[in-house]
């Protein structure tokens, strides 16, 4: 394992020959309140991970034991003047849409509070495993906002509308077993297990072609709200992309003869 960090609050671990990276929210003082110096930390630890050809898959973590995130720090912002707040604007944005793009799967992590800005970072990611202890919502509304990570967007892609504009427009809290129910995480597991749930699943998208769960990350994503004939095309681009790579190649020639794949990663 190797680590590199990103400013104060983000931490960097590479496990699995690096293919598998742990992003580490690192700010525990603050219950991982995300301050403009955290955001800006995080936009930079995804670029870097985006960019890096060995990593096949990311989970978001917390190195707060009763919190994934609580959201944005609003310490920070009560001392703001609306100037500060339109400047601070797009790198709190970066910080979301960091994660969000990713090109490879991403899995979020969650224990305990993940709230606002936090359960957005969450819904940044491709799959959430959350243990029992986790509390998720987006409560914006409560303090005269609205969700600014993604929230109003990603939230009616995982629930359906009706359910997102409930959740939102009550600003509730919703509790580990209801939220599996709803769908707002999708795996759930005993207390304390959410890190160890959460790595052992990337183990297993990693060792699968990072060719291939590039491109299938692309055509989920690009296909989200098109119509059928749409989506379809750009599953077939994404297929192109990879039906005459070498890792097509080696996948193929693996399963005749019976091995592991050695993945080129191209």
């Amino acid at each position: 394992m190797s680590e590199e960090r990103f400013g104060e609050f983000v931490l960097v671990r590479r496990y699995e020959q690096g293919y598998v990276a742990e992003l580490v929210l690192d700010r525990p003082k603050a219950m991982n309140a995300v301050s403009t110096e955290m955001a800006r930390s995080l936009a930079g630890a995804c670029a870097a991970l985006g960019k890096d050809p060995a990593v096949r898959a990311v989970v978001l973590t917390s190195s707060h034991e009763r919190a994934f995130c609580v959201g944005a720090d609003l310490k920070e912002r009560n001392s703001f003047s609306d100037a500060d707040l339109v400047r601070q604007r797009p790198v709190a944005r970066g910080a979301y849409t960091g994660v969000l793009e990713l090109p490879v799967p991403t899995v979020a992590a969650v224990h305990g509070f993940a709230l606002g800005g936090g359960f957005e970072l969450a819904l940044s990611c491709d799959v959430i495993v959350a243990d029992r202890t986790a509390v998720v919502g987006l409560p914006e509304v409560s303090v005269g906002v609205i969700p600014g990570g993604g929230g109003t967007q990603l939230l009616p892609r995982r629930v359906g509308a009706a359910r997102a504009a409930e959740l939102i427009f009550t600003a509730r809290r919703v509790e580990a077993a209801e939220a599996r129910e709803l769908g707002l995480v999708d795996e759930l597991v005993e207390t304390g297990r959410d890190r160890e749930e959460a790595l052992a699943l990337a183990a297993r998208i990693a060792a699968n072609s990072p060719v291939g769960l590039r491109a299938a990350k692309r055509a989920l994503r690009l296909g989200q709200g098109l119509d059928l004939p749409a989506g379809l095309e750009v599953e077939d681009a994404a297929w192109r992309s990879v039906a005459f790579s070498g890792d097509r190649a080696e996948g193929v020639a693996a399963f005749n003869e019976k091995r592991k794949p050695d993945w080129p990663g191209e």
